[in-house]
This record gives C-alpha cells, structure tokens and sequence, in this order.
C-alpha cells in the first residue's frame, strides 16, 4: 500500500514538529509481567529507535479501577505526552480496556480504529473486525489502546501511532 501525498498544509504542519516525547506503556494481562510481555517490547523498541523516550512502563491485570486510576497517574505525570496501552481490547468479558478509558477522553480519534481496521485487515482478514482499537487526548496528552498481539502492536505503532506522534502533540501544544 502506497503513503498517500500529503496536502501541502499538513505537511507544513509535521515540517514544525519536532517532539521527543516521552511515552508511557500499559499492558493489560492476567498472565504476563514485564519479562514475559512480548507486546510491550516491541512498543517500547519502536518509541525508542524513532528517538523517543520511555517515561513508565507497568503491567496491569483486566481490571478497570486500576487501569483507570493508572490512567490518570500518567496524565499528570510531566514526563508523559503519550499513553499506550495493550491488550484487553477483543470481546473475552476479561477485555475491558476500552470501557475503562472511553469515558476519560477530552476528544475521540474515531479515524484512528478505522484505520487500524482497514491495516490489519489484509493481514489477519475478517477478523480485524473483532478488534477495538481506541485514541483519543486526555487533558493534552495522547492516548491509544492497542491489541495485546505483537503484531498488531508493531503494526499501529509504524503504520499509525509513531507517523503522526509529534504532529498530534504539537497540535495539542497549539491549543
């Protein structure tokens, strides 16, 4: 799939954004820990080879209260301008990262899952669909919630997340 040209406007606007930002990492899980989570890894080697820093990085299990207050601990971190978080997105009743999070959002990114969607489907067909991809600000920082599959982490960090990361935050910093 070929990058489509940028209008002259929003390539103006990524010319000017020039962000180290500093990441936070939440994985979602009742059976990893941080040696074990081999989806946290791959978000954490792609923030740092694109010269970013990992601010935090902590392993939750699929509980709402704690990944909700773990939500709002980062965004008043100073150190943290991005959250993203993996696993707990599918349909299991333990997946309940989505609802956990919606309600925090300033602003929902709906283009984001749509094209998450639409990248993921050629490679894992229609079950791209049962997938539920989540980004959005909250209180001037981002936020995106990621499947807990490596693959598809690895593929919304190049494809989506990591394109678009300074654009997004200086955006925020205009406001």
């Amino acid at each position: 799939m070929t990058k489509p040209k940028l209008a002259d406007s929003a390539a103006d606007h990524k010319k000017h954004a020039h962000i180290r930002a500093g990441v936070a990492i939440v994985t979602l899980s009742s059976s990893r820990s941080l040696a074990t989570d081999k989806s946290g890894d791959v978000i954490q080697e792609l923030i740092l080879s694109h010269g970013h820093e990992v601010a935090a990085r902590q392993v939750l299990p699929d509980d709402r209260r704690r990944l909700r207050a773990a939500v709002r601990a980062l965004v008043k971190n100073e150190k943290v301008r991005a959250i993203v978080t993996t696993g707990g997105t599918g349909l299991a009743p333990s997946d309940v990262t989505i609802e956990s999070v919606r309600d925090l959002l300033d602003k929902e990114l709906p283009g984001f899952n749509a094209l998450f969607m639409s990248l993921s489907y050629p490679q894992v067909g229609s079950a791209a669909m049962l997938s539920r991809a989540l980004a959005g600000t909250i209180e001037g920082k981002l936020l995106f919630c990621l499947p807990g599959s490596p693959r598809a982490c690895r593929l919304a960090m190049e494809s989506l997340i990591l394109p678009e990361l300074a654009h997004a935050l200086s955006m925020l910093e205009s406001r």
